[in-house]
């Protein structure tokens, strides 16, 4: 019985890969430094964006011009979209044509949208508060699924660690015993 469960370790030590356990996670992370995808996903806030394109709505709608309504708004803002927000307000207010200034917006990937909106916006005279509306709800949405997506891929992903856990147990006390039983008594009986 202790050589079956040696085999059984031995059998364990063979599947885990060996360097990618929790500690190596934790203190590797660490000593290799964030990675420029991680910090990408640091500043790019669904929420935040979802409340920056509201708040433009809002000044928007509460008759503000573009430019002002950039400034106002990129004091609320995270990261990468505060500077570009202001720097837009900026040419905007010296003169500059909408594609122009509207560039440095349409270069930070969590807010470009709001870019193409105002572009397309001076061109057709749409309302430029409302399609800033719909960024924002578009962007809540896509917040939702994007939590809804995780939440399923770790249900999934917790079940690998479980069967690792569960599946030797089961075999060393469920399977090995039956085969050891009935080896016995097949070999004991002499059929064989």
């Amino acid at each position: 019985m202790i050589g079956v469960a040696l085999m059984c370790v031995a059998a364990a030590l063979v599947l885990v890969p060996l360097g990618t356990g929790p500690l190596d996670r934790v203190f590797g992370a660490r000593l290799a430094g964030p990675r420029a995808e991680d910090q990408i996903q640091v500043n790019a806030d669904p929420h935040a964006t979802a409340t920056t394109f509201d708040m433009m709505a809002a000044c928007l709608r509460g008759g503000l011009p573009a430019g002002a309504a950039a400034s106002a708004v990129s004091a609320i803002a995270t990261g990468t979209a505060s500077i570009a927000l202001r720097t837009t307000a900026d040419l905007l207010t010296l003169g500059a044509t909408p594609d122009a200034a509207w560039a440095p917006v349409a270069a930070t990937p969590e807010i470009e949208s709001l870019a193409r909106m105002a572009a397309r916006s001076a061109r057709s005279g749409a309302s430029f508060a409302d399609a800033v509306a719909e960024l924002a709800e578009a962007e809540r949405a896509r917040a939702e699924d994007s939590a809804a997506a995780a939440a399923e891929r770790a249900g999934v992903l917790i079940s690998g660690p479980l069967g690792l856990c569960f599946l030797p147990a089961f075999i060393c006390l469920g399977i090995v015993p039956v085969v050891v039983g009935l080896a016995g008594n097949v070999l004991g009986g002499g059929l064989l």
